[in-house]
């Protein structure tokens, strides 16, 4: 289904999916956030407080989809909501690699953090069906900022996975480094993410944000809106 045959009725169920998906998100991620920079400063782990600290910039991105679904014509915000998202993710990758590099250069070494094991685990679970959920939405209604807000929370699960290895790494093996080189690879994604969103490369399969008013049955062929690029980095699920 593209949005040129979605009717209104559609159109605003997906809307109001997408802000309920939205409100989800935010709500999870900020428990999450709490519970990882909280773990993080007890264990000294820079890789546990980068995540806490993803799982915040992920609220923002939730955030900023609902600011954008609230609107009476969210298409309309869709490209500054996009930038949004962007710049979240470079402050992101800029505080990570700034403090991962001071765990480096030798200034204390994370202990084991059996909660951020836990946090990480938990994280693998709920992530995956959350992103599910956002892509078939952001597809049918032809939103790139809900796709946007998808792959920040596939990152969100990627940098679960990456976490884990590095805490279980540090606990198993007592390989302190493997915390701040973990941080690293999770800057390195949000630095690539970021640059998508700003780009718009997020809807590479979404259909095109047409309004419901003025669609006909001569519509154009189907092509994503504001810079979207069918060669998107955005993973797919």
């Amino acid at each position: 289904m593209t949005t040129s045959t979605l009717t209104p009725q559609r159109r605003a169920l997906l809307s109001r999916r997408s802000l309920w998906l939205a409100y989800a998100t935010a709500g999870y991620n900020l428990l999450e956030g709490l519970v990882a920079i909280a773990a993080g400063a007890a264990a000294s782990s820079t890789a546990l407080i980068g995540f806490g600290l993803d799982s915040f910039v992920e609220v923002s991105s939730a955030a900023v989809v609902i600011w954008q679904f609230r609107s009476r014509v969210p298409e309309e915000r869709e490209r500054l909501a996009l930038r949004l998202i962007g710049v979240s993710f470079f402050a992101l990758a800029a505080w990570i690699t700034v403090d991962a590099g001071r765990a480096l250069l030798g200034d204390g070494d994370a202990s084991p953090s059996p909660v951020g094991i836990g946090l990480a685990v938990a994280s693998l679970i709920i992530m995956p069906l959350l992103v599910r959920a956002k892509r078939r939405t952001g597809r049918e209604l032809g939103s790139a900022t809900v796709m946007a807000d998808s792959t920040q929370t596939a990152l969100c699960t990627y940098l679960s996975a990456v976490l884990l290895v590095g805490l279980l790494l540090n606990a198993g093996l007592g390989w302190s480094w493997a915390d701040p080189i973990a941080a690293l690879a999770i800057a390195a994604v949000a630095v690539r993410e970021g640059i998508a969103a700003w780009r718009g490369d997020q809807c590479d399969d979404c259909a095109p944000p047409t309004h419901a008013a003025t669609a006909t049955t001569a519509d154009p062929a189907p092509s994503c809106t504001d810079g979207c690029q069918s060669d998107a980095a955005a993973p797919r699920s």
